[in-house]
This record gives structure tokens, C-alpha cells and sequence, in this order.
């Protein structure tokens, strides 16, 4: 893979539209405070769900380290030497350097074999794996480096995100890392509607790397066990080796009884770690990534529009969001952080024109006058800003406004549409991706819907549900939030009115007979007595409750039915 890949450099200039105020806008020093969120715990996004049996070393190795910076001018004696090209020189390969850096145990187990198998047998997966990882690799081996961690630790990305930076699991783990809400605020990364630390490929890289050195810590430089607890948490880890202890049995990460994601998790590292160190032995051509930085760190003081960013610099503006991933809007976040990531190549080009751009410019403004039934809130929806900064900007000492009150709103330079990787941007492309057979619904959340209502009521998973939606099923739900659902119900052919089907039983509203019921298990009952008097199939029954064909029935257990009411028979 050449170094350029997933980075798209073409020379586009981005032109701006909407014609904007010219006033100049009022100075922005403000901090939009950070969201406090519920604990979760972390899930690994691979594809994979196969599981690996040894005992780490307590040791890592000190890789040698290896001077990379650019070249500085040379003295007139370069005149001597007028053939020498000191920036043409090959720059290597990083898997070299990583596979020098291997510092944990080699195992051979049926674990580790599952999941070595499934790569092999995957070598397309890998590919393009390996081509989103191409511009984060050296930053992230030479942090490892500084830190004396072991290299393949450059490889857990693969097994936590796929290198994918907007990647947001099912646990609420978000970036490349996987950190959970919870996690990343205790490693200072911050979490607002702006900005997102865990994606911020600087700020959450150097998290993991503390929390990843803490863990060995922890577990007496056991980075197996260190590993498991950065999956599962700590306290899972050491209960099970507490277990083992009172049972007298190894404590040894492949004699725990872990979570079964967890059983997983280490022997995917560990099954990279013998792809990379011998893919010829598999047989697989594994693409390289040039040993040179890729990005360098651009300081710009203020808040700042991305797509003047990718004018300024002369690239795509997707680029700038795969670089800064963090950035959730189209601007970065008026609090910070005020720097931003881009390619060497690019970087001074940025510079320079910015140093001759208006800081005033920065951002575009419109004035808005206040109509009759504006709220702050409103307001900011329809700019695709924050109440917050609205009032900070005008001073306003209250959320109350006036009618025909002047307000200074900064606005995106470009159509919205056109910031693609923004997260409403995102989040619209993936609500409007067709993802089954369904038909597409827009539901607004009433106060006491749940996942599982919702879901239910369509006919479909809740993971299914909230993946469709950007979310996990743990976020909350809020009341007028909005959510797009690709429902497998039906309507119902014989009935004039609208409702929602389930496999052909009706869900109804209070205009009709058909009724959602609980039926707890009586001494005597089947499936098919249940179906028989409620008139419904054993099939139907089976689906409403997700019971497998063998599922025996219990007395007293609980069964779900949406059942006409006028047609049981008792």
C-alpha cells in the first residue's frame, strides 16, 4: 500500500456559497461543557466471533528507536556531491519496525488458531484494513515506542475499530481505540456537541496509551491480562482470577473464565502478531506502509470553518475529517482543541495561507432578527450551532429573547450537504441506506417508547434499530427524538384503517379489537393450545417471543400475544 492511500490529495479548490453579512463578528472565548454519560462496557468491532491458552511474560522490550525527521539543508559541501538525493531515500516498511518491537509471548492454541484461520481466509478484510491504518501507523508506533510499549499494540485498532475512525459499537465505544463514554472522560478526552475526544486521533491515542500502561500495572506487567481488562474492565479480570485462586487453578489469561468477547479479543491480537511477524508463511501479502510521518500537528488558536481549512491547504475536505475525526460539525469546536492534523505536504501550505486570511474570517456570519415563537434552541437548530455559543457570542444574560432582537450567528461557509463526514451528515446517509426488505419509517419518540417497544412494534432487532440510527442500545431515548426504522411490518389487507402489522397479526390503536396481551402459562398448556385458543399460528407465537423450535414452556411464564379479541375462543 503506498503511502498516500485513504488520503485523497487532488487539487480541489472549495468554492463558498451563501451570501453572508459582511459585519465582523464579535470575539468567541467560550467552553462548551462536556456531556457526562452512563458506564458501558467496551465492545471490540471486528467481524469476527471466534475465540485462543499460555502465560505472558512479566517484561516488555525496549524496540530501538530510529531517527525519522526530515532532512535539514546541508552546508556548501553538498556542492561536491550534487547526485545526492537525501528525501528520495526508502523510508522502509513499518511492519519491519513493528515486527522489531513483537515483545509478547509467541502462543500456539486452538484460540489464537481459530482466529489466525479466519484472517487468512479473509485476506480481502485485511487489505483494506491495512489501507485505512496507513496514515495513523507511525504516529501510533512511535508513541508506542516513547512509552517502551510493546509494538503489537499498533495491531489492537485492528481488532477494537478496524481502523475505521467513525466506528461506534453496540457497547457505546467510539474512534479507533474504543473508548466508552465513562472511560474517556476519566483520560480526560471531551465529549460535546462539537467535538468527540474518543475519535481525535491525537488526544485518544495518547488515552490508551496511559490507560493501556496502567492496566500492565495493575496486572504485574501481564499484558494479556491487561488487554482483557482494557476489553471487559478490570473488575471482570479480577474476579476471575479470584475464582480461580479459591478453586486452586491457573490465573493465566486462557484459564479465566472471561466474557466470551473477551475470550476472543486477545487471541485476535495475538493471531495478528503471527500474520505480521511471518505472512509469507500464510501465505498472505501483507501491503506495506512507509516508516515517515504522515501528519504533522498545525496549531490555529481559534475555532475555525473545515472547509476553509481544506481550501487553505489545498486538499479534500474529507480528508480533513479523516485527520480529525474528532471534529463533529462543521467547524472545529469554539472551545477547543485549536489544533488540527494534516498531511506534511500540506501543512506549511496551510500555514502560510492562513497567516495571510482574516481572523475575523475564520468563520461566516449571519445577523438574525428574532420572530415571535424563536428560542435559543430553534435558533441554533436551524444554523447547526449550539444555544450556548449563541449567548456567549451576544452576551445575552438570560435564554430570553425579543421580539426583533438582533443576533450574531456563525454559520458553515458551505452547503451542509457538502460536509459529508460531519455526524449529521453521516448520520442522514446511514438513516437513508435501505439496510433490509423493510419499508422505510420515521418514527418521533413518545414518552415511554424503549428499544425494545420500538423494535417490537416493527417487527425488528433492537441492535438492528439502533445501528440503522447511528446509536447503541444503551443510549437513551428522548422524547421528539427522531428515528428512521426499516419496519418489516405489513398492512393489513382486510382492514380499511391504518395500523401497524407484526407477521400478520395487527398491533391496533384504540379504534380496534386486536390488542397486545400477556398470557402467563397454565399447567396443561403447549404451543399449540395457547395458538388454538387465541387463534393465532405456533409460528406467530414462536416470532412474538423469540422462542427456539424445542423451547419447552414453563407454568407461570409470561407469553406475548397480539391477538383479535373478538376471535379467541375464551
Amino acid at each position: 500500500m503506498k503511502r498516500n492511500v485513504l488520503i485523497i490529495t487532488i487539487l480541489l479548490p472549495l468554492a463558498g456559497c451563501a451570501t453572508l453579512t459582511t459585519e465582523p463578528p464579535p470575539k468567541i472565548s467560550t467552553e462548551t461543557p462536556a456531556v457526562s454519560v452512563a458506564v458501558a462496557t467496551p465492545a471490540a468491532m471486528d467481524t469476527t466471533d471466534t475465540t485462543a491458552t499460555a502465560v505472558a511474560p512479566n517484561h516488555t522490550a525496549t524496540p530501538a528507536s530510529e531517527d525519522h525527521a526530515s532532512a535539514t539543508s546541508q552546508s556548501n559541501n553538498d556542492a561536491l556531491s550534487p547526485n545526492l538525493d537525501i528525501a528520495a531515500e526508502d523510508p522502509g516498511n513499518i511492519w519491519d519496525r513493528i515486527r522489531a518491537g513483537f515483545a509478547m509471548p509467541d502462543l500456539d492454541n486452538t484460540r489464537i488458531e481459530q482466529q489466525l484461520q479466519w484472517y487468512v481466509r479473509n485476506e480481502e478484510y485485511l487489505d483494506r484494513v491495512v489501507e485505512r491504518a496507513g496514515p495513523y501507523m507511525r504516529f501510533i508506533v512511535d508513541k508506542l515506542e516513547k512509552e517502551k510499549i510493546p509494538l503489537e499494540i499498533a495491531l489492537l485498532p485492528i481488532v477494537e475499530s478496524a481502523y475505521q475512525p467513525f466506528a461506534y459499537s453496540h457497547g457505546r465505544a467510539s474512534g479507533i481505540w474504543q473508548f466508552i463514554p465513562s472511560t474517556a472522560k476519566r483520560y480526560g478526552l471531551e465529549q460535546n456537541w462539537w467535538y468527540d475526544g474518543r475519535r481525535d486521533i491525537y488526544a485518544s491515542t495518547d488515552a490508551a496509551i496511559r490507560l493501556l500502561s496502567a492496566l500492565r500495572d495493575e496486572f504485574n506487567g501481564d499484558w494479556l491480562l491487561a488487554l482483557a481488562a482494557y476489553n471487559s474492565g478490570s473488575h471482570n479480570v479480577i474476579r476471575a482470577i479470584r475464582l480461580n485462586q479459591r478453586k486452586h487453578k491457573p490465573t493465566d489469561f486462557f484459564s479465566l473464565k472471561l466474557p466470551r468477547e473477551t475470550r476472543a479479543y486477545v487471541p485476535k491480537l495475538l493471531a495478528l502478531k503471527k500474520i505480521v511477524a511471518n505472512p509469507e508463511k500464510y501465505k498472505l501479502d501483507l501491503n506495506p506502509i512507509a516508516d515517515e510521518p504522515y501528519f504533522e500537528r498545525v496549531e490555529v488558536d481559534s475555532q475555525i470553518d473545515l472547509a476553509l481549512v481544506a481550501k487553505l491547504s489545498e486538499i479534500e475536505l474529507d480528508t480533513i475529517y479523516h485527520l480529525n475525526p474528532g471534529f463533529n460539525r462543521w467547524a472545529t469546536a469554539p472551545g477547543g482543541p485549536h489544533f488540527l492534523l494534516l498531511p506534511i505536504e500540506n501543512a506549511e501550505t496551510f500555514r502560510l495561507n492562513l497567516a495571510q486570511y482574516p481572523a475575523e474570517k475564520r468563520l461566516q456570519w449571519v445577523r438574525h432578527q428574532v420572530k415571535k415563537g424563536d428560542t435559543l434552541k430553534l435558533i441554533a437548530s436551524h444554523y447547526q450551532t449550539t444555544p450556548e455559543l449563541i449567548k456567549t457570542i451576544n452576551k445575552l444574560p438570560s435564554n430570553k429573547l425579543r421580539n426583533n432582537q438582533s443576533l450574531m450567528v456563525p454559520v458553515a461557509s458551505q452547503a451542509l450537504a457538502s460536509y459529508k463526514l460531519s455526524a449529521t451528515e453521516r448520520l442522514n446517509e446511514l438513516q437513508n441506506t435501505p439496510q433490509n426488505d423493510g419499508v422505510k419509517v420515521t418514527q418521533t419518540v413518545k414518552r415511554g417508547d424503549t428499544w425494545w417497544s420500538i423494535a417490537r412494534r416493527h417487527n425488528v432487532g433492537v441492535k438492528q434499530l439502533a445501528r440503522w440510527n447511528g446509536l447503541a442500545p444503551r443510549d437513551k431515548l428522548v422524547p421528539g427524538q427522531s428515528l428512521v426504522i426499516w419496519s418489516q411490518a405489513q398492512r393489513h389487507k382486510a382492514e380499511p384503517v391504518s395500523l401497524t402489522q407484526i407477521d400478520n397479526i395487527l398491533i391496533p390503536d384504540e379504534r380496534n379489537m386486536v390488542q397486545r396481551i400477556g398470557y402467563r402459562v397454565r399447567r396443561g398448556d403447549s404451543l399449540a393450545r395457547i395458538s388454538r385458543k387465541f387463534n393465532v399460528s405456533v409460528d406467530q407465537v414462536r416470532r412474538w417471543n423469540r422462542l427456539a423450535t424445542k423451547s419447552r414452556l414453563r407454568i407461570g411464564q409470561k407469553i406475548l400475544l397480539y391477538v383479535d379479541v373478538t376471535q379467541t375462543s375464551g
